[in-house]
């Protein structure tokens, strides 16, 4: 027997503008937890800072990096390919199966991530690694399970404290990574990078707190946008891409909403068909012409979220021209307003790709949670995790 699930299907509009009720609808605190963010960069780039990673640098530049995680572990390699470009001198892989790629070996790197140090896929990836003679590094929970498998291999491990689920420690995860990479030589990621991207991020957080109203809170707002609809989430660059399939991530696990996300360039390939579907551009005629008015219920709509890059990244190291990604961008947003399907665009800001893409991920992450909290759903609690991961443990 399953347990009990409780919420409701349409949104509390006034509950989001009530702080005492969001404080009591949130008892696992994931608004504290998401307002962490900037704090997360701090912290997780000191952490890193004392972790022995010289014997990276020692060995030189591999030929390629595996980053192996699932879930938010396994978007921290996402954010590594992205933030180290189509320049990138080596393949960045993000791994999400067991075990590691079969032609991983002594001139590779593994980097093994898992918030909790104990999930079977980091630790299969950080035993492979070991016994192919790969590099490893690994990053998770201290005194987990992880450190024992990365001491055992004389592995550097980066020590994240577990200060919020994984899915509210994207940051905590995704910097050691990249300070790793930086000594590889992968990437170009500066303390003033860092610096900024945590900026960003608490004022982002400091515009989304709970006591500022929905007409002022974009993040309040967004989620409002969103209540009863079918989301589509759609990134104008690779960058704006993992922005999109990260939102994805915390509408699903946080509001438990369907959601297709992607790449605009996917999108033009076939997906932007949905807007002339039975929950877009064709919703008007579905109606049943014999029904009284006063009985209609206002059926479920798409509701595009567009993430724009802003053009600010250089051409040079685009993997298309911007001019091209921003023409898409103009024409998803035609294509939507002429069929009636709304569209929220949210537009990257900042000067570093790392800086950028937490403008990007701030707001959406607070509406994720907003949108739960308005269903009156506990975004901290997810039965059917817990349910999964009791039916699949032997």
């Amino acid at each position: 027997m399953g347990a009990s699930v409780r919420g409701r299907r349409t949104v509390d509009e006034a509950l989001l503008d009530d702080a005492a009720a969001l404080q009591e609808n949130d008892p696992g605190g994931m608004l504290r937890a998401t307002a962490s963010a900037g704090a997360q960069v701090r912290e997780s780039a000191a952490l890193a800072a004392e972790a022995n990673l010289t014997t990276l640098i020692d060995e030189g530049r591999p030929r390629a990096v595996v980053i192996a995680g699932v879930g938010t572990a396994g978007r921290t390699g996402d954010v590594l390919a992205t933030v180290a470009g189509p320049r990138c001198p080596v393949p960045v892989i993000a791994h999400r199966s067991a075990g590691v790629p079969g032609w991983v070996g002594a001139a590779d790197v593994v980097i093994a991530v898992s918030a909790s140090g104990r999930s079977p896929e980091a630790l299969g990836a950080a035993d492979a690694a070991a016994r192919r003679g790969a590099r490893l590094v690994a990053v998770g929970a201290p005194d987990s399970e992880l450190q024992s498998v990365a001491e055992r291999a004389r592995a550097p491990f980066i020590a994240v404290p577990r200060r919020a689920p994984a899915r509210a420690s994207l940051w905590a995860l995704t910097v050691p990574v990249l300070m790793a990479a930086r000594a590889l030589g992968l990437v170009k990621v500066n303390e003033a990078d860092l610096a900024e991207t945590a900026t960003r991020l608490d004022a982002d957080a400091d515009r989304s707190r709970p006591t500022a109203e929905s007409f002022v809170n974009p993040a309040k707002s967004l989620a409002l946008g969103l209540a009863g609809s079918v989301p589509i989430v759609w990134g104008s660059s690779p960058l704006a891409t993992v922005a999109a399939r990260r939102f994805a991530d915390t509408l699903s696990a946080n509001a438990r909403y369907p959601v297709v996300a992607g790449a605009l360039g996917e999108a033009g390939r076939g997906r932007v068909g949905l807007l002339d579907g039975v929950f877009g551009g064709l919703v008007e005629s579905a109606r049943d012409i014999f029904a009284d008015p006063g009985d209609e219920v206002e059926a479920t709509r798409l509701r595009v979220v567009l993430l724009r890059d802003g053009g600010l990244g250089t051409e040079e190291d685009a993997d298309e021209p911007v001019a091209v990604e921003e023409r898409r961008a103009d024409a998803v947003q035609t294509l939507a307003e002429r069929r009636g399907v709304r569209c929220d665009v949210v537009t990257a800001e900042g000067g570093s790709s790392l800086e950028r893409l937490a403008s990007l991920v701030a707001i959406p992450d607070f509406a994720s949670v907003y949108l739960a909290l308005a269903h009156e759903l506990d975004p901290m609690a997810v039965p059917a995790v817990t349910e999964m991961k009791e039916l699949s443990n032997p």
